[in-house]
C-alpha cells in the first residue's frame, strides 16, 4: 500500500460545495492559434525549449448512440502561453508528435490515457514523457482525480467547464471556447508544478 504523502493528507478530497465556494480562475495569459506556419514555427521553437508542459486535447461531442469522433485540438501549455493546435491543419501532426515522442520534455494532463489512444486515430506518435496527474494524485491518497477536483484541492481555485460539450470541429472557435481549452492546458502545467513542489513526482517514481 502507498503512504499518504505529507502535503496529501488535508487534500484526499473536495466536495462540491466547498468546490462552488472557491473563487473563479481562467487563464489569462498569451493564446496562439496555431493555423498557420509562421504560428507552427513559434510555437515548435517555445514548446522545444520547455522541460514541461500542459497537455490536453477537445474533442466535437457525439450525442448518439455509436457516434464518435477523433479530437479536434490539442492544447499545449509552456510558461510563456498556450498553443492551440487545430489537427484539421496536417502540418501541425508533426510538431505534436515530436513532442509526444520527446522522452525528456514531460507532458502532463489528466486521463491522459484516453487521449493518446484517441490522438492514434489523427497521426501515428509512440509516446514518452507522459505524466498523468490523476494518477498520481490516487497513488497518494487522493480519492478525486478529475482536472476540477484537481484544480480545487491542491491550486485553491474552480474551473469552468461550461464548454465542455461544445462543437470542437467547428471552423470558428468561440472566445469562450478558446478560453476553456487554454485553462485547461495551463491548470495541467500549474498541477505539475505544484505536484513537483510538494515531491510527489520523485516519490512516484521512486516506488
Amino acid at each position: 500500500m502507498t503512504p499518504d504523502h505529507p502535503q496529501l493528507k488535508t487534500s484526499r478530497a473536495i466536495s462540491r460545495d466547498d468546490l462552488i465556494e472557491l473563487p473563479v480562475r481562467r487563464y489569462d495569459g498569451p493564446v496562439e492559434f496555431v493555423d498557420t506556419p509562421a504560428a507552427l514555427a513559434a510555437a515548435a521553437t517555445d514548446i522545444r525549449s520547455e522541460r514541461a508542459v500542459g497537455f490536453d486535447t477537445e474533442t466535437r461531442p457525439a450525442f448518439r448512440k455509436g457516434e464518435s469522433y477523433p479530437p479536434s485540438l490539442v492544447q499545449v501549455a509552456t510558461g510563456r502561453a498556450v498553443y492551440i493546435f487545430p489537427l484539421r491543419v496536417t502540418e501541425n501532426h508533426t510538431v505534436l508528435a515530436a513532442l509526444l515522442e520527446a522522452p525528456r520534455a514531460v507532458k502532463a494532463g489528466v486521463a491522459l490515457a484516453y487521449d493518446l489512444r484517441t490522438l492514434q486515430q489523427v497521426f501515428p506518435f509512440s509516446e514518452k514523457g507522459i505524466v498523468d496527474l490523476g494518477l498520481v494524485a490516487r497513488r497518494h491518497g487522493s480519492r478525486q482525480t478529475g482536472l476540477r477536483n484537481l484544480a480545487g484541492m491542491f491550486l485553491g481555485f474552480r474551473i469552468v467547464k461550461g464548454a465542455r460539450t461544445t462543437n470542437w470541429a467547428a471552423p470558428q472557435l468561440t472566445p469562450t471556447q478558446i478560453n476553456y481549452a487554454a485553462t485547461d492546458a495551463w491548470v495541467c502545467r500549474e498541477l505539475l508544478l505544484k505536484f513537483e513542489a510538494a515531491g510527489l513526482l520523485q516519490a512516484t517514481n521512486a516506488e
